[in-house]
C-alpha cells in the first residue's frame, strides 16, 4: 500500500525504534524523565529559546499557546486557512474564550502591512487584539512558506503595535529546508513556536512548544489540565531526539518527490489545476465531470491512498515512507487511469 494522504502516516525507522528501546525514562509529571528533559533542552536550544514543553500533539500545543498568551475576550489575528481556525473544532473558544480575526491573503499568509488595520480600538464592545498567529508551512495553502524577510517584517509590526507573535510550525522544518533559513533565524522572529515530530520528522507521537521560561511554566500547567501530563513518555521523546538529529536534511528528498509528482500530474486533462509545491504538499483540483471522490477511489483500486480536500480538491503529501520506487509506481498508475 502506498499512502499519500499525509506525512502523519509514517512509522519509526529501525534506528529510531532502537533509540526508543534504549531510552532512560522516569515520571515526567514529576519532571523526572531524563529523555524528555533532554529533548526539551534540545528543542529550546535549537530555536534559541529559554525552555520547551513536550506534548502529545500539535493541536494541544496550539491550544496551550492560545491559552497562555491570551485572556478571555481577546482576539487573535490569523489567516482563514490557519489550523486553529479550520481543523481544531473552535477549541480557541472552548478553552480560551477568545475569537479570531481572519485575513484572506494569498498562500495562507498574513501580511505585515495589514496588521495595524486589523487591531481593534480600545472600546468596551470590541475584543482586545492580543497577538498574531502564523502557520508555517500552511497546510491548507499547499505547504506554502513564509520567507525570512516576511517573518522579520511581521515580527517588527507586532512589536511596534504591542502584539505577541506565535508560529504554528507543525511543518517548520519543511519551511527551514525549503527556504534555507535556520532554527535560530526563526527563534528571533517569534515570541513562541510549536512544531510537530509526527509529520515530516517521522516520529510516532509528539510535538514541542518553545518560548520563554515563564511562558513554558504556564504552558506546563495548562498541559496538565488538558490531560497532557504523560508519565514514562521518554520512549516517545527519544524518537524526537533521534529525528532532530537525523531526519531534518532528508526532508529535501520529500520536496523533490513532490515536485516530480506535481509536474507529472499537470499533463492529465481530468486534473484542472495542480499547485507548484514549495515543500511536500501537492494540491490538485479534479475536473467536476470526474470528481475528486471518483479519482481517489480509482487510485485506491491500485492500492494508493489519497484523500479529498473539499471542492473537488485532493491533497497529496510526500514523506519518509514514500520512496522513489513508490513514486515510479504512482506515475505508472496515473498513466493507466481512464475517465
Amino acid at each position: 500500500m502506498i499512502d499519500l494522504r499525509s506525512d502523519t502516516v509514517t512509522r519509526p525507522t529501525a534506528a529510531m525504534l532502537a533509540a526508543m528501546q534504549s531510552a532512560p525514562v522516569g515520571d515526567d509529571v514529576f519532571g523526572e524523565d531524563p529523555s524528555i528533559l533532554a529533548l526539551e533542552q534540545q528543542a529550546a536550544a535549537l530555536f534559541g529559546k529559554e525552555a520547551a514543553l513536550f506534548c502529545p500533539s500539535g493541536t494541544m500545543c496550539n491550544q496551550i499557546a492560545l491559552k497562555v498568551h491570551t485572556q478571555a475576550l481577546d482576539e487573535v489575528i490569523t489567516h482563514d486557512f490557519s489550523h486553529i481556525n479550520q481543523y481544531e473544532s473552535t477549541g480557541f473558544a472552548l478553552f480560551s474564550g477568545i475569537k479570531l480575526r481572519l485575513t484572506n491573503g494569498a498562500e495562507g499568509k498574513v501580511a505585515a502591512d495589514e496588521i495595524a488595520s486589523l487591531i481593534n480600538p480600545p472600546f468596551d464592545w470590541l475584543a482586545h487584539t492580543r497577538m498574531v498567529w502564523l502557520e508555517n508551512t500552511c497546510n491548507k495553502a499547499g505547504g506554502s512558506c513564509y520567507t525570512l524577510a516576511e517573518l522579520q517584517n511581521l515580527y517588527a509590526a507586532c512589536q511596534q503595535n504591542g502584539l505577541l507573535l506565535h508560529i504554528d510550525g507543525a511543518r517548520i522544518f519543511n519551511a527551514i529546508v525549503a527556504q534555507g533559513y535556520t532554527t535560530q533565524d526563526i527563534g528571533k522572529v517569534c515570541d513562541s513556536l510549536n512544531f510537530c515530530l509526527s509529520k515530516g520528522l517521522g516520529c510516532p507521537v509528539g510535538s514541542l512548544m518553545v518560548g520563554s521560561g515563564s511562558v513554558i511554566r504556564q504552558a506546563r500547567r495548562v498541559r496538565k489540565v488538558m490531560g497532557g501530563g504523560m508519565r514514562q513518555a521518554g520512549y516517545l521523546a527519544a524518537a524526537g531526539s533521534y529525528a532532530l538529529e537525523h531526519h531534518i536534511e532528508r526532508l529535501a528528498s520529500d520536496h523533490h518527490r513532490a515536485k516530480t509528482l506535481a509536474t507529472a500530474l499537470q499533463q492529465y486533462p481530468y486534473i484542472s489545476t495542480v499547485s507548484t509545491p514549495e515543500t511536500n504538499i501537492i494540491m490538485l483540483q479534479i475536473d467536476p465531470k470526474v470528481g475528486a471522490t471518483a479519482w481517489v477511489n480509482a487510485m485506491a483500486t491500485h492500492h494508493i491512498k489519497t484523500v479529498t480536500f473539499g471542492n473537488n480538491m485532493v491533497r497529496l503529501v510526500t514523506h519518509l515512507d514514500f520512496t522513489d520506487a513508490m513514486l515510479e509506481r504512482v506515475l505508472t498508475v496515473l498513466d493507466s487511469l481512464r475517465f
